[in-house]
């Protein structure tokens, strides 16, 4: 497939952006970097001094007038290994602060974003692969840094003081054994190259195993009642044989690097010795030289193992700097300094000629005007798929609009910072939500500075204080994610005192009685009355024996608004609001 040289320019910048991204982080740990390689200079130096001790000690050991220095250059190969030693540990000290440091910095900036990201991008992206970015990738970019740290400055430091020694002995040979390195480093190019492709294969299907997983977890009860354990059986077989097979051509091709850079580097050796051997007979190189040559030669052509070994394992870290890099990047949410934290706002909001689509080729709200005065109750009725929640992520900022503008107290809401936007509203969702944590923390999530009377006040209010109270620990009932000890019902009525608990000037209700029985629901109603009382209130329903009450009801179907006006009014017209509410009315009857 050609590449525009464009496109090659582009994807050259994207990859420099983000070298340079990871390189922020590690700046911050300049002077433990710093330390890392003062401890590799100093091992490496030692490393290639002990060479030219042992050439003197053979040396010493054929010339019998100077064998008595043999004591004393033992004593010094001694000493420096242990130096080395020493150094070696803290090199390896410096360089995992570095890499763990660096790791842990990555997942925080990786979650503060994940919390920060367009609702937009986190329905775009799959949980599974949210998970694997944060942990997976992140694991494996540790790997290689850390490989790179401990190997990559140890081996340049070799390779270039190797050479310094080596050619203060022969001149000729080491310009022979330069000549032969770069074949090393072509196959090590090609193979990298191949490798890269592979590696960034795998840490998508990774992400995508990881999804699946996490999916079936989810879907446990469904799919156990549907009989489905077979067909997600083979699905996951499926998605793991890709895996599998990606898996074994990446570490198959990254794995034929090491055993050919050593054929060469065998082939350097031998050159080295030959020639070596050559040059000692004729008297131009004494024995202990030639040990000693030999021996640079041996470390000489050992970094390149090492190095293209880092090369083939930087390839896969690349690969998860890079799905690191493009997920922070991805669209959040703008922060606007012009806020309204400092007071409360009326709830005047108004729709001017507003358009919006979660898919270009598919239209949903098409120029939608909509003016609600501060205090209105305006309930929002309509076919699944009408555009009711839809109208309510535009009003939370959920969703950008297309076109149009939606107003606040005659601001435009793109120009307000969405934290004190959303400050304005109380929200109960269809969507259950509640963390790990004591009933009480979850009833005051929104307001974590609340007081016990404030939360027990909130779930009295919400008809939740009955069933609270009733368990082991009350309200420092410990739930876990899924909350399991509570009913769907409880669950929702706990939601709802969390936002009885908030003094808002706004609030959306959508279907946030869905899971209650008739009677709490009831009961919950007039709470609801009471609370919506000089507040602007959106009400999401498809019991419309619920919303009877509201000031307007909006009835939407394809996006549009297509009837308007209070329950009388609207029964009185006998359009489509009349149709939706004696249908169920009729099913009501019949149950």
């Amino acid at each position: 497939m050609h590449i525009s040289e464009s496109k090659k320019e582009e994807i050259k910048n994207h990859k420099k952006e983000e070298i340079l991204y990871l390189l922020q982080y590690l700046k911050k740990y300049k002077i433990l970097l710093i330390g890392s390689l003062l401890a590799a200079m100093v091992s490496v130096i030692l490393s290639l001094y002990i060479p030219i001790i042992i050439g003197r000690s053979v040396d010493a050991i054929l010339d019998a007038k100077i064998s008595s220095k043999l004591f004393y250059y033992l004593l010094q190969i001694s000493g420096a290994t242990l130096l080395i030693a020493i150094m070696q540990w803290c090199m390896s000290l410096c360089n995992n602060r570095i890499c763990f440091l660096t790791s842990k910095e990555l997942r925080i900036s990786t979650f503060d974003h994940l919390t920060k990201i367009t609702i937009s991008d986190a329905d775009r992206l799959s949980t599974g692969d949210l998970v694997s970015r944060i942990t997976n990738d992140i694991d494996q970019l540790t790997d290689g840094l850390l490989l790179f740290l401990s190997q990559f400055f140890t081996s340049m430091i070799t390779i270039i003081g190797t050479l310094i020694f080596m050619f203060f002995i022969s001149p000729l040979i080491t310009i022979i054994v330069v000549a032969m390195t770069p074949i090393s480093f072509l196959i090590a190019s090609y193979i990298s190259k191949k490798s890269f492709v592979l590696f960034k294969d795998q840490a998508s299907k990774k992400g995508d195993l990881t999804d699946y997983i996490e999916e079936t977890i989810f879907g446990m009860k469904t799919l156990q009642s549907y009989e489905g354990e077979a067909a997600a059986m083979e699905h996951f077989k499926q998605l793991n044989r890709s895996l599998k097979k990606t898996s074994q051509d990446v570490t198959f091709i990254s794995s034929l690097t090491n055993p050919l850079t050593r054929f060469v580097n065998g082939l350097i050796y031998a050159v080295v010795g030959i020639g070596g051997a050559f040059f000692s007979l004729k008297g131009m190189l004494s024995v202990g030289s030639l040990t000693a040559f030999l021996s640079y030669a041996s470390q000489y052509t050992k970094p390149f193992n090492e190095i293209t070994g880092v090369i083939t394992e930087l390839q896969n870290a690349y690969a998860s700097i890079g799905r690191i890099y493009d997920f922070i990047h991805s669209n959040d949410l703008e922060v606007i300094h012009n806020d309204l934290s400092h007071t409360k706002a009326e709830g005047i909001i108004e729709f001017k000629h507003v358009s919006f689509s979660y898919q270009k080729e598919k239209p949903l709200i098409q120029n939608l005007n909509l003016l609600v005065q501060k205090g209105q109750r305006i309930a929002i009725v309509g076919p699944t798929g009408a555009g009711k929640s839809t109208l309510i992520n535009l009003l939370m900022r959920f969703y950008a609009t297309d076109v149009g503008n939606i107003l606040l107290d005659g601001q435009d809401i793109e120009d307000m910072n969405y934290n004190d936007l959303r400050k304005q509203y109380g929200m109960v969702l269809q969507d259950i939500w509640l963390k790990k944590g004591t009933i009480s923390e979850n009833i005051a999530y929104g307001k974590p500075d609340a007081t016990r009377e404030e939360i027990r006040n909130a779930a009295s209010r919400a008809r939740a204080s009955y069933f609270i109270e009733q368990l082991p620990k009350g309200y420092d009932t410990l739930l876990d994610e899924d909350a399991i000890q509570l009913s769907l019902g409880q669950k929702q009525l706990l939601c709802i005192a969390r936002v009885m608990l908030l003094d808002t000037p706004m609030m959306i209700l959508d279907e946030a009685t869905s899971s209650i029985d008739a009677r709490t629901e009831i009961l919950i109603q007039k709470a609801f009355l009471e609370m919506m009382q000089g507040r602007t209130s959106f009400i999401v329903a498809h019991r419309l024996s619920t919303i009877k009450e509201a000031d307007i009801i909006l009835v939407m179907r394809s996006g549009q608004i297509i009837e308007k006006g209070s329950h009388h009014d609207l029964m009185e017209q006998k359009g489509f609001y009349y149709q939706l509410y004696m249908s169920q009315y009729m099913i009501q009857e019949r149950g």
